[in-house]
C-alpha cells in the first residue's frame, strides 16, 4: 500500500473512531453488531477534510445527520467539539 492510501485509510479509521465512540448521537457504541452504524457518513466527512473544508461546514453536515436525517435534538455546544476534533484530524 502507497503513502497516500495508507493515510486515507487512517483517516477514514480515525473519522470512523470519533463517529462511533464520542458522537454517537442514537448511543450505540457498546453494541457490537453497530459498529458501522455511522460509517456512511465517513466518505462525506473525509472528503470536507481533504478539501480543507471549515470546522462550520463539517458542523453543519453533523447537525443535519441529527436533526434532520435522525429526527434528534442536537447539543449544538458538544456537536461543535466533535467538529473541530475531526477538523483536527488533518492537523495532527
Amino acid at each position: 500500500m502507497n503513502e497516500i492510501a495508507y493515510r486515507a485509510r487512517s483517516l477514514h479509521q480515525q473519522i470512523h473512531e470519533v463517529l462511533q465512540k464520542e458522537w454517537d448521537p442514537i448511543g450505540i457504541q457498546s453494541i457490537d453488531d453497530a459498529e458501522d452504524e455511522y460509517d456512511a457518513y465517513v466518505p462525506t466527512i473525509y472528503s470536507m477534510l481533504i478539501a480543507r473544508k471549515p470546522i462550520s461546514t463539517v458542523l453543519e453536515y453533523l447537525l443535519w445527520l441529527e436533526t434532520e436525517h435522525m429526527g434528534l435534538t442536537a447539543d449544538r455546544q458538544r456537536t461543535q467539539d466533535i467538529a473541530e476534533k475531526i477538523v483536527g484530524l488533518v492537523k495532527s
